[in-house]
């Protein structure tokens, strides 16, 4: 009697921008006997692995958070100025998103602190310290870290509460 062993083996990965691929793999095989469906099973399964985890490695295209956006086309072709730290005028799209932008070059300004010590504390991060490559995740990241160290959290003064002395205004 003739046996099917049916093996199937899938993987997603996460990708920037809310994105991800996937890739999956499926094999028949017919076993003549049932003395080593374990063994058989372990092997298929490692080699559908190996198979997807070799195919995964290239990742094609990968959108940006613009992409399928009505602004998509302006976004990639504007370019954003931002303070050089070597002195130098750069000119170069923002991977993060504006707001994310332009939070950072605000804290920049109000704190007081040099565009070269974002760069750097980007550079302890990320492992790199050009900002206009930060994604947005990395960008958050980053700002919550600039916050955390320079931002002025001001509390409100509460006014004061009312009290009720009894009398009614007429």
């Amino acid at each position: 009697m003739a046996l099917k062993l049916v093996a199937n083996y899938s993987k997603r990965l996460g990708l920037p921008g809310y994105s991800s691929h996937q890739f999956s793999v499926s094999v028949e095989v017919e076993l003549i006997n049932t003395d080593n469906v374990t063994g058989e099973a372990s092997r298929l399964y490692q080699t559908l692995q190996n198979a997807v985890d070799r195919e995964m490695q290239s990742t094609g295209f990968v959108p940006t958070g613009e992409y399928g956006t009505e602004t998509q086309g302006r976004a990639d072709q504007a370019t954003v100025h931002r303070p050089p730290a070597n002195g130098a005028e750069r000119n170069k799209p923002w991977k993060a998103s504006e707001k994310q932008r332009d939070l950072v070059l605000k804290l920049v300004e109000n704190s007081g602190i040099d565009m070269e010590l974002v760069e750097s504390i980007s550079e302890e991060m990320f492992g790199h310290c050009d900002l206009a490559d930060l994604n947005k995740i990395q960008m958050s990241g980053l700002i919550d870290e600039l916050l955390s160290r320079y931002g002025k959290r001001q509390k409100r003064e509460a006014a004061p509460t009312p009290r009720f002395n009894g009398r009614i205004a007429r």
